[in-house]
């Protein structure tokens, strides 16, 4: 067997799961991600999925690229498992995981407050955070080197890819492997672009986007404008599915931006956050202010508040959510509602749909990514044609409008894909594609061997 090897756990075929093992020798491996499936990418007995069942005597650390649940959704059972090894992430990834882990065993793991403390404890006590751009050593033998670094990745706040040296001493010979993590689009609110490393020999790179290409920041911009405004006409609410962490956010600071360059029509419209977590993320998110891109910090310069503006409102109790809900449904006044989950699988998001759906004043809004077999993908699949979804075993009919705005997502396109390999001065030899449909994949396998060709350079890339 020759090292380094790639074990893939999750995240192999499916957009969800993420968990990759770098298998640096016979009894050195590192872990990058631990995440939940979701949608398709569950199977029949999810229990059994998320059951850690690979060998972890030889991880030496987990490294957490960023917060989201399909990254991180697993570590709860990977610490049943007996991991006890170091939980490696940026600084502000370790304002945030906590939450998040906290959310997900309430979801999906016991209400024991008691036991959930423990467990956060637990966490806090192997949680390592990392500077950015630093090198931090892991292995140091007579045999192996193995050393992390961390890069702004651009997906969320606090989100990395990793850069992983090893040093086969015995052999005189260094491997540089880059894992990608969830690449960020450039111009995402709030976050500066990643930057590409130097060179790499081997590259696990995301492939969600990887048919596809986004609008640019104008043109989406421009499209979100249309999309409330005609809401504003209809006097309805325009349901905006998303994720608690990152695209919530993301989305306050270009409304904001909206908000403040038309304050005559827009004066009177409520912009509502209904998710207890997304309102806590919030907060995390205006403390670590100083990882905000140049352009939010010259807006707080100039005594703007992107995260806490005049016409937000947000939602707490279960009862304000319950009564917001009918007095949409009821008034029809125009709003806008972002709230989770960010592929209407659950959440208070779902009540909104039930409730509004049938009405063709409203609007669904999708933001992001919508994994096959979830409602989300249902509604934006069906919905245009005035098909049905079926949320909590009912169905519904689908006569609000239904709109895709592929220009906020968080993830890079198939150029953005492209460019992060293309802007390193020597590029990877061997590309492992991950985290994509397999039509994704396969499109940006081709378009990555094109780059090549064209250079006159070989490259392996793995599908």
């Amino acid at each position: 067997m020759s090292f380094p090897d790639f074990i893939h756990h999750g995240g192999r075929s499916g957009v969800t799961g993420s968990c990759h093992e770098l298998v640096a020798s016979s009894d050195t491996s590192l872990l990058v991600d631990c995440g939940l499936f979701q949608g398709e990418d569950q199977e029949g007995d999810s229990f059994d999925q998320l059951q850690i069942d690979f060998d972890i005597t030889h991880i030496k650390a987990l490294v957490v690229t960023h917060v989201h649940i399909d990254h991180i959704g697993r570590l709860p059972y990977l610490l049943a498992a007996g991991f006890s090894g170091p939980i490696l992430c940026s600084q502000p990834s370790a304002h945030l995981l906590p939450l998040v882990i906290e959310d997900a065993l309430r979801i999906g793991f016991t209400r024991d407050q008691q036991l959930i403390e423990r467990f956060l404890v637990q966490v806090q006590k192997q949680l390592l955070p990392l500077d950015y751009n630093s090198w931090h050593p892991l292995v140091n033998t007579s045999e192996l080197g193995m050393q992390v670094k961390l890069k702004r990745a651009g997906h969320i706040l606090g989100s990395c890819y990793l850069e992983v040296g090893l040093n086969y001493k015995q052999e005189k010979r260094k491997q540089k492997v880059v894992f990608s993590g969830d690449l960020g689009a450039p111009w995402s609110p709030l976050l500066p672009a990643p930057q590409s490393p130097y060179q790499c020999d081997t590259l696990v790179l995301e492939s969600t986007y990887g048919d596809r290409l986004h609008l640019g920041r104008q043109d989406r911009a421009k499209r979100l404008q249309q999309a409330i405004e005609k809401a504003l006409r209809n006097d309805g609410t325009v349901m905006i599915p998303a994720f608690s962490i990152g695209r919530t956010q993301e989305l306050l600071y270009e409304l904001e931006g909206l908000a403040h360059d038309n304050k005559g029509l827009w004066k009177d419209l409520e912009i509502i956050v209904d998710s207890p977590l997304a309102s806590r993320f919030t907060q995390v998110y205006r403390q670590l202010k100083p990882y905000w891109d140049a352009e939010a910090q010259r807006r707080l310069r100039a005594g703007r508040h992107p995260l806490n503006f005049d016409n937000l409102y947000t939602v707490n109790s279960h009862e304000e959510h319950e009564n917001t809900v009918a007095y949409l449904a009821r008034s029809g006044r125009p709003a806008v509602v972002l709230a989770a989950s960010g592929m209407c699988a659950g959440g208070r998001i779902v009540n909104y749909l039930k409730a509004l759906l049938g009405d063709e004043r409203h609007q669904v809004l999708f933001v992001g990514y919508q994994a096959s077999g979830t409602p989300g993908r249902k509604i934006q699949k069906y919905g245009p044609s005035g098909g049905w979804v079926e949320l909590d075993g009912q169905r519904y009919t689908i006569r609000a409008g239904v709109e895709t705005l592929s220009g906020y997502s968080a993830h890079a396109d198939q150029k953005d894909l492209i460019n992060f390999i293309k802007r390193m001065r020597r590029w990877p030899q061997q590309i492992r594609l991950v985290h994509g449909q397999q039509e994704a994949r396969e499109v940006l396998k081709g378009k990555i061997e094109e780059l090549y060709w064209n250079k006159n350079q070989k490259v392996e890339v793995v599908v």
